[in-house]
């Protein structure tokens, strides 16, 4: 089998999701602006059945009340004390918010081993992190099954995966990636959970670094 060894790098867009750690664990989707759903964007993008991918670099743009923008970045290869369950992904979410209080424009803070937490928005990120290319899933777009050659190239690089959450992507933020000449590409005929487009991305890239016919 065939490994890359770059790292994938995926952005979620948190519209709503809250920016200071003021929220119940036990109320995850009622009172944190659906911080749930990147929760669960969280587990798609690391958990395997027995461990954690290395290669993945997650990146959570939070937008909602408290101290907005927030960027938490989750990476493969030091991330520590993640469970399968919502509620503890939260805990750990909740921690980087309550070391990002008062946070300066883009003034970084550690939190738990492997995650991080800046002041900062999209643009930021992508000014930043000279990512090539910038690569947007939206459901109206070229199928990523026909694109393996391309996503071969990718790879050999340094991608950004850009998806939004269950509001989607803003006439904004599509404006800027536009701007970019970000790909656009669809994972299916429908649309899809966020989580579980991660999910499919990652088995289609897996599929390729492993020359999985």
């Amino acid at each position: 089998y065939r490994r890359y060894e770059i790292m994938k790098h995926i952005a979620v867009i948190g519209n709503r999701a809250i920016t200071s750690p003021d929220f119940s664990l036990n109320d995850l989707p009622g009172s944190a602006g659906r911080i749930d759903i990147l929760c669960r964007c969280v587990n798609s993008a690391f958990l395997l059945s027995h461990g954690i991918r290395k290669d993945v670099i997650l990146y959570l743009i939070l937008r909602g009340a408290g101290d907005p923008p927030k960027i938490i970045t989750l990476d493969g290869r030091y991330l520590k004390h993640l469970n399968p369950d919502e509620r503890s992904t939260g805990a750990l979410l909740k921690i980087a918010l309550k070391k990002g209080l008062g946070l300066k424009d883009g003034e970084m803070q550690r939190s738990t081993p492997g995650i991080t937490v800046r002041r900062g928005d999209l643009r930021d990120l992508i000014k930043d992190g000279n990512f090539d290319p910038v690569i947007y899933l939206h459901e109206a777009s070229r199928d990523i099954r026909k694109m393996r050659e391309a996503i071969k190239e990718w790879l050999e690089k340094t991608p950004l995966f850009v998806l939004g959450d269950h509001i989607g992507v803003s006439r904004e933020d599509e404006e800027f990636l536009d701007e970019l000449d970000a790909i656009r590409v669809s994972l299916g005929p429908r649309p899809l959970h966020a989580d579980h487009c991660i999910t499919i991305l990652l088995n289609e890239i897996d599929r390729i670094e492993l020359d999985y016919a």
